[in-house]
């Protein structure tokens, strides 16, 4: 009987040395939780960006107005016949 009972208690030490220390312990466990969860924030956010840059290459192949406000926004670019006007900043003055 006294064997049976140390034959137990070295099992159950075993097993909860494998449970907190070993390959596959509970710590270890959390720990991976925690950078799966991070890791499919940050996967979200890349599928969130994706999606507004595929939209906006389906924009820019089925229309002209989304290709002429980018031209006109990021290049600067005017249509003939419009007038270019650049209002250069100063301080506001009060109107009297």
């Amino acid at each position: 009987m006294k064997r049976f009972l140390f034959v137990l208690i070295a099992l159950l030490g075993v097993l909860q040395y494998q449970l907190w220390y070993g390959v596959n312990s509970l710590p270890g466990s959390v720990l991976l939780r925690d950078q799966i969860a991070v890791q499919q924030e940050g996967n979200a956010k890349l599928v969130a960006r994706n999606q507004v840059l595929r939209e906006e290459i389906i924009d820019l192949r089925s229309g002209t107005e989304a290709l002429e406000e980018r031209a006109r926004n990021e290049l600067g670019m005017v249509k003939k016949g419009e007038t270019f006007f650049r209002v250069v900043g100063g301080s506001p003055k009060p109107a009297n």
